[in-house]
Order: C-alpha cells, then sequence, then structure tokens
C-alpha cells in the first residue's frame, strides 16, 4: 500500500452529545505525534461532526508530519445543513491545505443513512431501522442511490471551488456511488466477518480495476472472543434511546485483546497483496466507551478502539497523562508500521 494509518473520531453527533468528551486540544495533539511516531503511521482520517473540532484535529496532525484525510461525519443533518457544513469544510481543509500541510478531503461519510431527506427517517434509529428490513430497502434503494449522488455530485463540484488538493469520499456499498465527480474511491465497508472472508480478495480486485485508487476508509473489530467473526457487527453496546448514552453490554463476552489485534494485521497484509492504495484500522480511540475492572460495565470490550479509554480522571501508565492505555491491537499495528517504515527505501 502507498499509505496507512487510523481513523480518529473527534466527535459523532447524536442526540445533543458526542462520542468524544471532553474535546481537548492538547491531548489530541498528543494522540497524533503518537499516532505519527510510535504507530508509525502515514497517515489519519479525521472523522467527525464539530467543525472547529475537525479543524483542530486537522492542523494537529499536519503539525505531526501525517497525511491528512479530512474526513466529515455528520449525523441528522438535513441535504441543505450538510452541503453547507462540506462546502465550510472544504475550505477550512483549503487554508490547511495552503500552509503547506499533506491534505485531501472527502465530501462525508455514509450519507445516506446518515442524513434526513436521502433515507426515510428523522433520526438515526428510525433509518437504521429501515436499513435492517431488506424488503423495505429493495424498496427504497433506487431513490436512496439517485439522491445521494446528485448531493455527492454537488459536493463535489463545490468542494473542488473550494479545494485544491483531491477529493473523495467514504462510502457504503448500498449507495452505488458515481465516481466520477472524485479523485480517488473509498469505501467504509472494509470490514471481514464470517459471511464474506471467502470473497474480499475478489471483491477487492473489483474495486482496484476501476481505474482510480482505491482507499479501505474503515475496517476493525471489536476486542472480545467472536469479535473477528462480526466485523462490524462486533458492536455490542446498549445505548440509551432518548441520549444515545452508552450504558451496558449486550451480550456477556470475554475481553479478547489479541483477537482484534490479529484481524487488524490480517487484513492490512490482505490490503498490502490486494492493491489497496490506503486503509484506516478503525478506529484510535472510542471515547465514550470506558474500560472497568467491573466485566459487565467493561464498554471497552465493544470498542473498536485501539486503545482503552480509562474511568474518569484515570491516567495511563505508558503514556503518562493521557486518557487511555495501548491494547494489543496498538502493539501490532505499531510493530506492522515499523517494519513498513523500516522497509522503505532511504
Amino acid at each position: 500500500m502507498r499509505a496507512w494509518g487510523v481513523t480518529y473520531d473527534t466527535g459523532f453527533t447524536n442526540l445533543g452529545t458526542t462520542t468524544h468528551e471532553p474535546f481537548d486540544p492538547d491531548i489530541v495533539a498528543k494522540d497524533m505525534q503518537i499516532i505519527r511516531t510510535d504507530l508509525h503511521a502515514d497517515a489519519v482520517r479525521i472523522t467527525g461532526g464539530v467543525a472547529d473540532r475537525l479543524e483542530i484535529a486537522a492542523r494537529h496532525a499536519a503539525a505531526a508530519g501525517l497525511e491528512v484525510w479530512y474526513c466529515p461525519f455528520t449525523n441528522d443533518l438535513t441535504t441543505d445543513q450538510l452541503l453547507a457544513f462540506l462546502l465550510d469544510a472544504a475550505e477550512r481543509a483549503e487554508r490547511i491545505r495552503r500552509e503547506g500541510a499533506n491534505i485531501r478531503f472527502l465530501t462525508g461519510s455514509e450519507i445516506s443513512i446518515m442524513t434526513i431527506g436521502l433515507m426515510p427517517g428523522d433520526t438515526l434509529a428510525e433509518r437504521a431501522a429501515v436499513i435492517a428490513d431488506p424488503a423495505r430497502v429493495r424498496e427504497i434503494l433506487p431513490g436512496v442511490q439517485q439522491r445521494t449522488n446528485a448531493l455527492l455530485a454537488e459536493a463535489a463540484a463545490g468542494a473542488r471551488e473550494r479545494f485544491g488538493g483531491l477529493i473523495g469520499y467514504a462510502s457504503l456499498p448500498l449507495e452505488a456511488v458515481d465516481w466520477t465527480p472524485f479523485d480517488f474511491i473509498a469505501s467504509d465497508a472494509g470490514y471481514r466477518d464470517a459471511s464474506n472472508a471467502a470473497d474480499l480478495p475478489a471483491n477487492l480486485a473489483t474495486m482496484t480495476s476501476l481505474g482510480k485508487p482505491f482507499a479501505i476508509t474503515e475496517f476493525g473489530c471489536a476486542s472480545f472472543t467472536g469479535a473477528a467473526e462480526r466485523g462490524s457487527r462486533s458492536d455490542i453496546i446498549g445505548y440509551d434511546e432518548s441520549t444515545a448514552e452508552a450504558l451496558h453490554l449486550k451480550e456477556t463476552v470475554e475481553r479478547n485483546e489479541p483477537e482484534q489485534a490479529t484481524y487488524l494485521r490480517e487484513l492490512l497484509d490482505l490490503y498490502d497483496v490486494g492493491g489497496v492504495d490506503t486503509a484506516f484500522a478503525h478506529t484510535f480511540a472510542y471515547r465514550h466507551l470506558p474500560t472497568s475492572e467491573d466485566a459487565e460495565r467493561d464498554l471497552d470490550r465493544g470498542s473498536f478502539g485501539i486503545v482503552k479509554i480509562l474511568p474518569p480522571g484515570g491516567t495511563g501508565k505508558a503514556y503518562p497523562g493521557m486518557p487511555w492505555e495501548p491494547k494489543a491491537a496498538f502493539y501490532a499495528l505499531a510493530e506492522y508500521g515499523r517494519a513498513r517504515t523500516n522497509a522503505s527505501p532511504v
């Protein structure tokens, strides 16, 4: 691969809260330095739905020497609100690019299911219920694809007027994206599970043969026994429907950090030989899912993070002053990144 890295969540918004609280710019800056120097990552995909946070994190990533993938990941905006958010983000990304950063811009993530007006449902929960009904999906899919691609074409054209670098979009397969307006193809559906493992190499071959660089913008699993077989479906967190607060594990599971680490390394190796341009492990941290010594309250078991968030006030031993500890996946990715660095020609 040309480059690899991790996703970095600056706060996915839902029901008045975000998944990154508190947001501390100094901690973000240190995270970016660690991603660059200790993980030996080439790039970071910065996601979230708060405009200022995206810019802050992108600036810290650029200062750390990372290739920045500036990627708004919004929720519950109308199509007009989303377009305004994306065009403002493109202007912010361009200012950073003109200051010398190596930066790419993505016109959103998974907008078909995250945006009001593209799919039935005024809330994420309502739209997720639609997705869970195969008959309903078949009925509405042509219209969803048409509306999504029309909005993406408008967003890409507007971003071109504001941003001078390469442009892409973090897609879902159901969206059937027309990639004509974009410089590269990107998919959030890089997950392997028991149902698609045999077909994954052929699927990669299809995507890498489309004439543009292909990026996996999201892949990973949680850190419990059996998570690798589930891939993207290893999220087992129960949330409060009125506040979006993470409350409990929906299943009793055994913590298994090595399984998560092995899954990430195997997929990186697969992408290396499969012609993928760039891949981002999902994710650096899930700030809303702290660990606990009480197994029933250890939300980190359902987290895709490569570091585990400590309870409020906790500080790491591996990185004193940081509110997290590395998991086995962190060290596995660091080994992968170090090997790539050592293998690079001088």
